[in-house]
């Protein structure tokens, strides 16, 4: 009997170890691009929110938080065209994708339940993104995301128990340290290719 099998070359099975670790990998300029156009626009609407709280006579200043309405669809639009682009859809993209829609879909539900106290959302809405924040850094194994999410639930409990002028100051800070600047960190490392 002949042996059919076929004797690979260095160059066959480095193409191969290649392809299987691309086929891994996700999508990490558009997380990077979600960081920051999600951390940018909640940084405004929370910072917006403790100005108009303290310098201000206006009663109801969280309807600022209006703007994420819009920005939701500008994000999941982003996501389907640059989705559509991706020559490879991997397990770890798609974990990645359906953590951040189930974030949303707890984060509407919260807002559905809490709509006659909005004032009072903000510590329940950064312990929910902290974990999508924080399963997203494992997955992409990139620290600074874990970190991220970390101190979501640090501000978390800030913005709890902390008395009305520092609690509205935890959201803005938690949107600085949570997705600015590991947002930054990642488009960095990703316009370097070392990710």
């Amino acid at each position: 009997m002949e042996n059919d099998e076929k004797v690979m070359t260095g160059e066959e099975s480095l193409k191969i170890i290649t392809d299987m670790i691309n086929r891994t990998k996700i999508n990490v300029q558009q997380g990077s691009f979600h960081l920051l156009f999600w951390g940018w626009l909640l940084f405004f609407c929370s910072f917006t929110v403790y100005i108009l709280f303290k310098f201000t006579d206006i009663s109801n200043p969280w309807y600022i938080w209006y703007l994420t309405i819009p920005g939701a669809f500008v994000s999941m639009i982003y996501g389907f065209v640059t989705g559509r682009k991706a020559k490879v859809h991997t397990y770890a993209g798609m974990l990645y994708m359906w953590t951040w829609i189930g974030f949303l879909a707890a984060a509407i539900v919260l807002f559905i339940i809490m709509s006659e106290e909005l004032q009072n959302v903000s510590p329940y809405i950064l312990l929910l993104a902290g974990l999508p924040t924080f399963i997203s850094g494992s997955i992409i194994k990139f620290r600074p995301l874990i970190f991220g999410g970390i101190i979501f639930w640090v501000f978390a409990l800030i913005s709890r128990f902390a008395g009305p002028d520092i609690a509205t100051l935890a959201t803005p800070a938690a949107m600085l340290t949570g997705y600015l600047i590991p947002g930054y960190m990642l488009k960095r490392k990703v316009d370097h290719d070392t990710v």
